[in-house]
This record gives structure tokens, sequence and C-alpha cells, in this order.
């Protein structure tokens, strides 16, 4: 028998351990205490420590605490000399870093807490690698040693010379009000090394806006800020964190362009992004992090970019041998709702007109049936959240007529964690005793995640864990039409494609129907059963076709942005053809931008 060598990882949430509120269980129950050993205590700041050398990985303490606090992991021994920092005891550890290449986009994609943001801080030099010696922090020589043999080992060395020009667009880019209050332009002025600011300004959308303070700009505005910030850089190394939040499809293809126009430029780029449309269009190679959130990330082998995003999608690395999923993630060839049926109209609207000071809203008339999740795609400032807020009975039309036999449930894009109280309070006062029964449990809180958030403050919840708090709570009113706006905000990759199966499913279910406006184009194609497109003039005017079949609507969009659209062979994805390929012409050519040919 040959023994396989492991090391542990023990990995404590310090949000979720509360010590006051439980009657230590890890401590008393841990079979190595029981003997007399220490491998659980307090620690100085009243929360558990758990000694990794002692611990036995009976995972007693996993079950036994009353928060969800623990995980322990064994993970294969060959990882501990790959160990690039962590950041305390029983604390979050990074194995691997990704690489460099020059005159080539890089994506890092996976979960939200698996290492992307920290690996782009030790690249970029913010961040000094501790190799997992957390107490003795490793001199500059130690760490370059430790990268011997690879390309990585003169990056740290131009790192600690102080020698390496590196350009980052943080994800934060609502701290820039914070650090800048003058007005925009200023700002871009300030680190325009390139002389690029006037045309960056036109191409990214900012023309309008840079003479605003910052303050006053919009979350779409301080991002393509920030993307032209970075760009307008001379440096060698650009690491952009999330470019596409905030943004819309039209506005993403953009910064997608602008940050290509890099590599071409010889230059080395790595990209963080959520948007699986944006990444494989964007992106020459993939680095999948995979882990446990909040405890490890490893770093995989660089790979092109479709056979990374299927090997995501799939949830096994074939070149490591390794199964991060239990589950493959597949898309179902697109089946159209069959409207001939005499399936139930339960809401229904005449042409619909809407005015503003300084913006008209015009919406042909539509019917939403019973089962049916219309999606809902268009640029920013068209009119698409002033539409759902006149279905929803928010708002009324100044001409037009809603005729709705049914109630509506409504999530606004714009979310507040402004309550007091935990997460289970707030989905008590929508569901009540609906809230345990395994139908509500099994399609919306175990599948969200939120079973580890139920005793967390709302006030505490990262973007991403609101968001979806925010989704379960309007899936669980009692109501016949669920209206949710933008749901994969601050939503990672995996979590965005689990989201629109589970809307999927329980509408389907249920015998509901929703309505859907998203940016993500493959959230939108996995959803819905037919589209609205909103047109038009951004803040000035905005026109809303009837819902359309699904072919035909992304078929208008599509031209609309001016690419086009195949399925991928292995996992049925949508992919954007690159532009200007053979494929990309002979589409546009015959006017067909969605689906023409599988591969």
């Amino acid at each position: 028998m040959v023994a396989i060598m492991v090391h542990r990882v023990a990995a404590l949430d310090m949000d979720y351990c509360n010590p006051k509120k439980c009657g230590l269980e890890c401590i008393n129950f841990c079979p190595v205490n029981k003997m007399g050993g220490e491998c659980i205590v307090l620690g100085d700041y009243g929360k558990a420590v758990i000694n990794e050398n002692l611990c036995t990985g009976c995972g007693v303490c996993i079950h036994k605490c009353p928060f969800r606090a623990i995980n322990i992991i064994n993970l294969p021994e060959e990882l501990k000399k790959d160990k690039v920092h962590q950041y305390g005891a029983n604390s979050f550890r990074l194995y691997r870093l990704p690489r460099l290449r020059k005159g080539a986009v890089i994506g890092l994609v996976g979960k939200n807490g698996i290492g992307k943001t920290t690996a782009l801080n030790i690249l970029s030099g913010n961040l000094k690698p501790n190799l997992g010696r957390f107490e003795n922090p490793p001199s500059w020589d130690e760490i370059i040693n430790n990268f011997g043999g690879t390309e990585l080992k003169e990056h740290f060395q131009r790192i600690a010379n102080g020698e390496l020009k590196v350009s980052i667009k943080p994800q934060a880019v609502y701290d820039i009000p914070k650090a800048w209050k003058g007005d925009a332009f200023s700002l871009l002025e300030k680190f325009d090394e390139r002389g690029i600011a006037n045309k960056l300004k036109i191409r990214l959308s900012l023309d309008k806006c840079l003479d605003k303070p910052v303050s006053e700009l919009s979350g779409g505005e301080l991002q393509r800020l920030a993307v032209a910030i970075a760009v307008s850089k001379d440096a060698e190394l650009y690491l952009f964190d999330e470019p596409s939040s905030y943004n819309d499809v039209y506005q993403r293809l953009e910064v997608a362009r602008v940050i290509h126009e890099l590599a071409k430029e010889n230059k080395s780029i790595l990209i963080i992004e959520h948007d699986l449309t944006l990444l494989d269009y964007l992106s020459d190679y993939i680095h999948i992090l995979y882990g446990e959130p909040g405890a490890y990330g490893i770093v995989s082998s660089i790979q092109p970019s479709r056979t990374g995003i299927n090997a995501l999608l799939d949830g096994y690395l074939p070149s490591e041998n390794v199964r991060f999923r239990d589950k493959p993630v597949r898309f179902d060839i697109y089946a159209p709702i069959n409207k001939d049926i005499d399936t139930p109209i339960i809401a229904e609207y005449t042409d619909i007109i809407k005015n503003y000071p300084s913006f008209e809203l015009r919406v042909k008339a539509g019917k939403l049936r019973q089962g049916e999740v219309i999606g809902i795609l268009g640029a920013n400032a068209l009119g698409k959240t002033t539409f759902m807020k006149i279905i929803s009975g928010l708002d009324k039309a100044d001409k037009g007529e809603v005729q709705l036999k049914a109630k509506i449930s409504y999530k606004p894009q714009y979310l507040s964690g402004d309550y007091d109280g935990n997460v289970i309070d707030i989905l008590k006062e929508v569901a009540g005793d609906r809230l345990t029964s395994g139908l509500v449990q099994e399609q919306i809180i175990l599948p969200l995640g939120l079973h580890r958030l139920m005793d967390r403050q709302v006030r505490s919840l990262s973007g991403g864990e609101l968001q979806k708090l925010a989704i379960a709570t309007c899936l669980l009113r009692e109501a016949d039409i669920y209206a949710l706006d933008e749901p994969s905000a601050f939503i990672d990759v995996e979590d965005r494609i689990a989201l629109a199966k589970i809307i999927q499913r329980f509408v389907k279910s249920q015998g509901k129907s929703a309505l859907i406006v998203d940016h993500d184009i493959q959230l939108i194609d996995i959803v819905s059963d037919t589209l609205m497109i909103f047109s038009g003039t951004p803040a000035i005017n905005g026109e809303a076709s009837p819902p359309l079949p699904k072919g035909e609507g992304m078929n208008k969009f599509l031209e609309s942005l001016g690419i086009t659209y195949r399925r991928d062979t292995d996992t049925g994805r949508p992919r954007v053809n690159k532009p200007g390929s053979k494929l990309d012409k002979k589409q546009k050519e015959s006017k067909e931008f969605y689906y023409m040919k599988m591969g």
C-alpha cells in the first residue's frame, strides 16, 4: 500500500466565529483536546485558533460548530512547496501564481474569495509574498530564489529593485472620489503618460462627464475612467480587476478593445473578469483559480482561452487531473417557447409612452405568458429600469395601459444593506414558515449559498452576498411575476451560471413568469425564452421592441453590437467569433449573427 502524503489546511471564517454565542463546541468536542492536547484554543482576539500540525482531520469541529465557521481541508503534500502567500493562522493561503506573457491578455477566472485579487496584488508589487511564513516573512533574496528556474524570478527581482513599471485598474472604483476631489479630466490628464487622454475619452464615452467632479460620476463612468487612467500610463505590466462592472454591453466591448490593443504593443496584461462572454472575447489565455473560497486558492496551469473556459465549465482540469466541481455546466440548445399552445396571459400592455424633462421612453405593446422568462437587453440609460417599474406598478405611464392579472415581486437595480438584523430575519419577514420548506431550501436557499449566511448581519454582507439575498427575497415573495434588475452584479462567473438556472427552474416549476434585465449576455441566453431589445440614444430617448423569439431578438441585438455568436461544440456555450475571422465574415454577410454554426 502506498501512503499518500497530505498537508492539512484549517480555515476559520472570522466573520462567522462567535464564541460569545456558542458553547465552545469546537474546543470541547475536539478528540485531540480530549486527550490533553491543545489542537483548538481561544486566541488573543477571542476567536478559535486551530493548530494544523496537531489536527487529525477528523472533522468533528466542522460539524459541531453552530455557525459553520470552520473548514478543514486535506491537500496534496507537494502543494506545500507551491505556497505563495498566507495571511495568518487559519487564514486564506494562495498556491502558485499566474504566468505573464508579453503581447497577450491572460484571464484569471474563478469564484469570489479564491485569490484572484491577491495574485494581482502580488504580481503588481503591492503585496510582498511571504511563502506561507506569515510569522517570519522571507527576504526578497529568499523570495527570488524560491522562483528560480521560472520567469517569475526576474519579475520579482525587478520588483525588489523598484524597476518594474506596473499599471493597475483596481476593483473598488468607488474609492476614487475619496482620493481625488477635482474634476475627472484633470485626474485623467495627471496620469496620461502616453498622450492618449483625448482619444480615450471619446472611445470610452467619457467626453460628456469629464468636466464633472469625480464624486458626481456614475458607477459605469467611474469604471471607464479607471480603465482610461490605467491604459494611459506607460507601463510594462497592466492589471485589470473586473473592468466590466457597472457598464452595459456596448461599453464592455469597447473596454475590451481598448485593453486588447495594449497587447498589440507587446505589453503583458492580466485581467480578472466574471463576464464569460467578455473574457472569451478579450483573453488569449486563461488561468483557473480553484479551491475553497476564504480558505485556499490554487492557480491552474495556463491554457488557451477556449480550453480554459471549457475546463471551468466542466469542473475538471485534465492536465492536472483535478476535479473542482461535482457536476459540469452544460448549456441547453435553444428551444423556443410554443406560443401556439393556449398558455395563460398574465400581463398585457398596450403601446406605452413615458416622458421626463429630457428623456422619452416608447415601448411597443406586448404580453407575458405563464411560465415565460423575458430577457431584456440594451445599453444603459435607455429606459429598461423605467419599464420594469411601470410593469411592477411602481411608476405610471403617461400614455398606454398595463393590464395585470397577477402580483409582481421586484428586485431593484441598486441594493441597500441598510437593515438592522440578520439574514434569517429578513428572509423570515418575507417567507414566514415557508422558509424551512424543502422546496424553498432546495430551489433557493441552498443553491444561492444563503444557509451559511443566516446568522450574519445584513450590514456586514459583501456586494455579492447582498445580491444573493436580494434575489432570494424577490423569489420568496408570493407573486406570479418576478422582475429582477441586474441580478448578476457583484456575482462571480460560476454563481452567475447557477443563478440563471435557479431562476429558470424556480419559475418553470412553480408556473410563474419573470422579467430579467442584465448586461451579461450569457446569463440572458441561459435564462430567457423571449427577448425585449431596447434601442435609441442613451439619456435622450429609448424604444423597446415587443417580446421577440429568442433567436430573432438575439440576432437583432448582436447586429447592433457588430459581433457574431456560435455554439461551442463541447459545452454548447455561446462564443463570440473573433472579429474579422472567416466565420464572423460569413455570418455577417448572411445576417445570421446568432449561432449560425456549431464549433
